[in-house]
């Protein structure tokens, strides 16, 4: 029973131990190993990074048709000697790819393809493992925190989905006969659309757990909503163009007009649709394909600079400095792309062009969590 005091009465020793009830309630239903689970998340974000960049370069070289069969668990293990290299080599005659553009590969050729691709497999199984590590492992322990675990689970979900959607994308283009000498576009769009998201996750959730719960809701508070909306637009338009970018990688689309800002001497392709039926122009036709690129490409940019200015007018300067990155990486991703179509994409140039899409969405990601909670600034840093 709590007992009478005086208003004037000071604290004394009794005080801390009152006073530790009252302290971090909001936090207690929220015990677990944050930092642990954040520190893991960065390890995946990190990998995860790198496999697109990996798969990128795997597309660059033409080397994602190498592997002809989907063994998730023995595929692990590379051909041991040289009748087992002889024998991929054999499987990977029978396609299409190697009966109508790579007769003239030899052994050794073969062999330099095949790692590109059987070191894109083997970091998704890596990918896989550290996931499931660690979460059963956080799990184990009891230190996943209240609300996480659904969380956890869908990432470890959607990199499974992955595996499958990378194997129906490699499946398109392992026929014979058909005259497929690539992966289908818009299965490559969505192996690329589907790690973009998985990226977003694990992103999302590093800025979550580097703030306590009580400051993040706290931060809510001051919510910037319009800001918040804005950003989250400039995310999906910037998510649309990824999806373009990976169409237009797809079928070497970037290759196909090297002239800039005109296409072959015209502003619209020449012969844009002159594949029946005419919706698979959207997918199939170079020139379309590079000039919606480009066009969306515009429109992004111009959305960038509308959303930059809107946060010209934030009171708080750590959203602004997130905006004013975003604004930077755009124009430079701008200039890159541009570069790109000009020196016809040669490798090096188009896996630059790549990486900076994966730079332009995480910075995209953190202005729009900064607008969501945001950083209050004091007197003294404004």
């Amino acid at each position: 029973m709590s007992q009478k005091r005086s208003i004037f009465e000071e604290v004394g020793d009794s005080a801390p131990k009152d006073a530790a009830k009252a302290v971090g309630v909001i936090d207690q239903g929220h015990k677990g190993a944050r930092g642990g689970i954040r520190l893991w998340l960065m390890v995946l974000f990190a990998l995860v990074v790198v496999m697109i960049v990996v798969g990128g370069l795997t597309r660059l070289t033409d080397s994602g048709l190498s592997i002809t069969e989907w063994r998730p668990v023995t595929g692990a293990l590379p051909p041991m000697n040289e009748a087992d290299w002889q024998s991929e080599f054999d499987k990977y005659k029978q396609i299409d790819q190697w009966q109508i553009e790579n007769q003239w590969m030899t052994l050794a050729d073969f062999k330099s393809i095949y790692w590109w691709e059987w070191g894109h497999r083997q970091l998704g199984r890596v990918i896989g493992l550290v996931w499931a590590l660690g979460f059963f492992g956080f799990l184990a322990a009891r230190k996943i925190p209240t609300g996480w675990t659904g969380r956890l689970v869908l990432i470890g979900a959607l990199g499974g989905v992955q595996g499958a959607v990378g194997w129906w994308m490699v499946a398109s283009g392992v026929t014979s006969g058909e005259g497929m000498t690539s992966v289908a576009s818009y299965r490559l769009a969505t192996h690329l659309g589907l790690a973009f998201v998985i990226l977003g996750f694990i992103g999302w959730y590093i800025l979550l757990l580097g703030r306590s719960e009580r400051d993040l809701m706290q931060a809510r508070r001051g919510k910037e909503d319009k800001l918040f909306s804005m950003s989250t637009g400039l995310m999906h338009m910037a998510f649309v163009q990824i999806l373009l970018g990976a169409l237009v990688a797809g079928i070497d689309a970037g290759r196909s007009y090297t002239d800039w800002p005109m296409m072959g001497g015209q502003l619209f392709p020449p012969d844009a649709f002159s594949i029946s039926p005419g919706w698979k122009n959207f997918f199939e036709n170079p020139g379309l394909v590079q000039f919606v690129h480009r066009i969306w490409g515009y429109l992004f940019v111009i959305f960038a600079v509308i959303v930059w200015r809107r946060g010209q007018g934030s009171a708080n300067g750590r959203t602004k400095f997130a905006l004013n990155t975003v604004f930077a990486a755009v124009v430079l991703q701008i200039v890159i792309g541009v570069v790109t179509v000009i020196y016809a994409a040669p490798v090096q140039i188009a896996i630059v062009h790549q990486v900076m899409a994966v730079l332009v969405w995480v910075l995209i990601l953190k202005a729009r969590f900064l607008s969501h909670y945001p950083i209050a600034t004091s007197i003294r840093e404004g």
